[in-house]
C-alpha cells in the first residue's frame, strides 16, 4: 500500500466552504427577524425581501401564514434549541423554583 494515497484519504477536506444555516436575525429585525436571516441566506437586498413579503401579506391569504411558520421553525440566532429549555443543565439555570437556592447551605 502506499502511503502518500493513505495519507491523502485520511486528511480532512478544508476547501470546502462552511454551511449557511437559515436562521432569523437578532440585529437587522423590524418584527421577528425573518427577511433579516433570510436576506444573509440568500446574499439579497433587504428591501427586496421586505417588499416581496409585504406583497405576500397584502395580495395573498398565505402571506400571514408563511411569515407566522418561518417565525415559529426558523431558529434564532445564537440560540441552541437544546440550551433553550427552562431549568436544564445545559441552559445553565440551576433550579426553576427561586426557593430550592435559598436551601442549598
Amino acid at each position: 500500500m502506499n502511503t502518500t494515497t493513505a495519507d491523502a484519504r485520511s486528511a480532512p477536506v478544508t476547501d470546502q466552504p462552511q454551511a449557511r444555516q437559515l436562521r432569523r436575525s437578532g440585529d437587522d429585525k423590524m418584527l421577528a427577524g425573518v427577511a433579516g436571516g433570510m436576506v444573509r441566506y440568500l446574499n439579497a437586498d433587504v428591501t427586496l425581501v421586505r417588499v416581496i413579503i409585504a406583497a405576500l401579506v397584502l395580495f395573498t391569504g398565505a402571506g400571514v401564514a408563511l411569515y407566522v411558520a418561518a417565525w415559529l421553525l426558523i431558529p434564532e440566532d445564537g440560540v441552541d434549541r437544546r440550551s433553550s429549555r427552562r431549568g436544564s443543565p445545559a441552559a445553565g439555570t440551576a433550579s426553576a423554583n427561586p426557593h430550592d437556592d435559598q436551601n442549598r447551605d
